[in-house]
C-alpha cells in the first residue's frame, strides 16, 4: 500500500514539478497514449452507451406507461446518463481495454529488464513512461464520459420515437428541461477519479511484476480485478457524498 501511494506522489512530482526544474515529460508522448486509450476506444463506447440508452429507456418506458407518465423517459435516461451510467461504464471500458494493456506493457518491460536500462542511463521511468500515460487517461475518460452520455441519449431517443412518437426538438428539450449543471459535473468529478485511480492502479501493478510471462498476466488480471473493485467502491462513497451534500 506505501508503494502504491508513494507512486502516486512520484506521478504528481513529474507531472507537476519536474518540468519547472527543467525534466519535462514528452507531450508527444501524451498525445500517443491519448489516441491509444481514448480515440480507439471510441466504437467500443459508442456500441456501449447506444445499447445502455436502448435499454434505460426501454426499461424505464415499460413502468412509466402504467402510470401514464412516458413524458418523463427523456429526464429519466439523461439523469441517469449523467450521473451514474456514463462515467461508470466509460471507466469500465477504459479499465478493460486501456488499464490491462498499459500493465501488460510495464510488466514486460519490467521483466525484460527495459525499466532498469532506462535508469542505467539516467531517464527516470516514472517521467518517461508513467506520466504520459497517467495524464492520457485523465484527460480521455473524461473526454469519452461526454461522448458516451451524448451516444446514450441518442439511444434513448431511438426508443422514445419508435415508441411514443417522440420528435428530436421535444426529446431534446425534455432531456435538459429537469437536468441540471451540477448533474454533469458530478458524472465528470467521477471520471477524473475513476481515472486517476485506473491508471495508478495500471502502472502500480505492472512496475511490480515478477516471474516472467506468468507474472504479467497475473499482474494483468490483478489490475482489472482491483481497478473495477476500488472503482465500485469510489463511486458509491461519491454518490454518498454528492447526495448527503446536495
Amino acid at each position: 500500500m506505501s508503494d502504491y501511494f508513494a507512486l502516486n506522489a512520484r506521478i504528481l512530482y513529474w507531472a507537476l514539478i519536474g518540468p519547472l526544474r527543467g525534466s519535462p515529460f514528452k507531450l508527444g508522448e501524451v498525445f500517443h497514449q491519448m489516441v491509444l486509450i481514448g480515440v480507439r476506444a471510441l466504437p467500443m463506447a459508442s456500441l456501449t452507451a447506444f445499447s445502455i440508452g436502448l435499454t434505460l429507456a426501454m426499461q424505464s418506458a415499460h413502468q412509466l406507461q402504467k402510470m401514464g407518465a412516458t413524458s418523463f423517459v427523456p429526464d429519466l435516461v439523461a439523469i441517469s446518463l449523467l450521473r451514474e451510467l456514463g462515467p461508470l461504464l466509460m471507466a469500465v471500458i477504459v479499465i478493460g481495454r486501456s488499464g490491462s494493456a498499459v500493465t501488460a506493457e510495464l510488466g514486460t518491460m519490467k521483466v525484460s529488464e527495459e525499466i532498469e536500462a532506462l535508469e542505467v542511463m539516467g531517464i527516470n521511468p516514472i517521467r518517461f513512461l508513467i506520466v504520459p500515460r497517467f495524464l492520457a487517461m485523465l484527460i480521455m475518460l473524461p473526454v469519452l464520459t461526454l461522448f458516451g452520455d451524448c451516444i446514450g441519449m441518442v439511444g434513448g431517443w431511438a426508443i422514445c420515437a419508435l415508441t411514443f412518437n417522440f420528435g428530436m426538438a421535444n426529446y431534446v428539450v425534455r432531456s435538459l428541461e429537469h437536468v441540471t449543471a451540477w448533474d454533469l459535473y458530478s458524472g465528470l468529478i467521477k471520471s477524473v477519479v475513476f481515472a486517476w485511480l485506473s491508471a495508478t492502479i495500471a502502472c502500480h501493478m505492472g512496475l511490480r511484476v515478477e516471474g516472467g510471462a506468468e507474472g504479467v498476466g497475473q499482474a494483468t488480471t490483478g489490475s482489472v480485478v482491483w481497478s473495477l473493485l476500488i472503482m465500485l467502491v469510489a463511486n458509491a462513497l461519491l454518490t454518498g457524498l454528492f447526495f448527503f451534500a446536495g
